[in-house]
């Protein structure tokens, strides 16, 4: 093998495929990265505003993720999540956003936020340890937390997540299904959740008032959320037309870079300074 040149069959077995070792060796990377920014408390969580339709009023902030790379720059959850969600990294990943988000409730006593998690967290102690703590030390945090659980997520083990929100809600705790209508759910798992919040996927509300195919679809899973008593969230809201298509066809609250983009120094922060 000439030196420093890679011939595919010298590859282990598996990685024959230019693909396959161009996908792990960037999947590499990127692990490398995550765990370097969460050794080094390089992390936070950019917020976004959920607003209350019709009322231009936020009704909870979305906290969502972010590590620093070490050039400094901020990479969001979509760049590394799907890298690290399978293995314990992404686990740790689930406990700082938690202690973070927690550690805001405690600070912003009029706040209300949602925090991502992977089903797979419910089973991991560090986890449990800080939402029980952070629940034990402040009992109106969990009237003020929403927990999102994306589609994929929630049907990887469906009877550990329903007896875990069971277990949770009676603490205050409200619950978010994230991504809905991706397809990963069937409606007799859905019946069986305890989900409160219904999080319509941006596959059909981003352009949704110049798509009839996807309003149509749209106003069934509406139907679905009046029928199971949840409330929806539209995500990918990016215009005002369909900011007001989706408020006429009784989405409740919108979420969107039209209402504003997540960032990880939020009002309060201003405030603050």
């Amino acid at each position: 093998m000439v030196r420093g040149k890679v011939k595919w069959q010298d590859l282990p077995p598996g990685m024959e495929d230019p693909l396959t070792w161009a996908v792990t060796s960037r999947d590499s990377g990127t692990i490398a990265m995550v765990a370097r920014a969460l050794e080094a408390e390089e992390v936070a969580l950019a917020y976004q505003p959920v607003l209350r339709a019709g009322s231009g009023q936020v009704a909870f902030h979305e906290g969502l993720i972010r590590v620093y790379d070490p050039a400094g720059r901020i990479i969001p959850a979509a760049d590394f999540i799907p890298a690290v969600e399978s293995t314990e990294l992404g686990r740790i990943v689930d406990c700082a956003a938690l202690e973070m988000g927690l550690q805001t409730l405690e600070d912003q006593q009029d706040l209300r936020i949602s925090i991502n998690m992977s089903a797979r967290s419910i089973g991991y102690p560090r986890w449990m340890q800080v939402l029980t703590r952070g629940l034990d030390r402040d009992p109106t945090l969990g009237e003020r937390l929403i927990l999102e659980i994306t589609e994929h997520s929630a049907m990887v083990i469906p009877e550990l997540v329903t007896c875990f929100m069971r277990d949770i809600q009676a603490r205050g705790v409200c619950f978010a299904l994230d991504d809905f209508g991706s397809g990963h759910t069937s409606f007799r798992h859905l019946r069986d959740f305890y989900f409160d919040i219904l999080k319509l996927d941006a596959l059909f509300t981003r352009g949704i008032a110049r798509n009839p195919d996807n309003q149509v679809l749209t106003q069934a899973l509406l139907v679905i959320a009046d029928q199971l008593d949840m409330f929806t969230v539209a995500e990918a809201v990016e215009t005002e037309e369909d900011a007001t298509w989706l408020e006429a066809n009784g989405v409740e609250y919108l979420q969107g870079y039209y209402y504003g983009a997540p960032t990880i120094h939020p009002p309060w922060h201003r405030d603050e300074s």
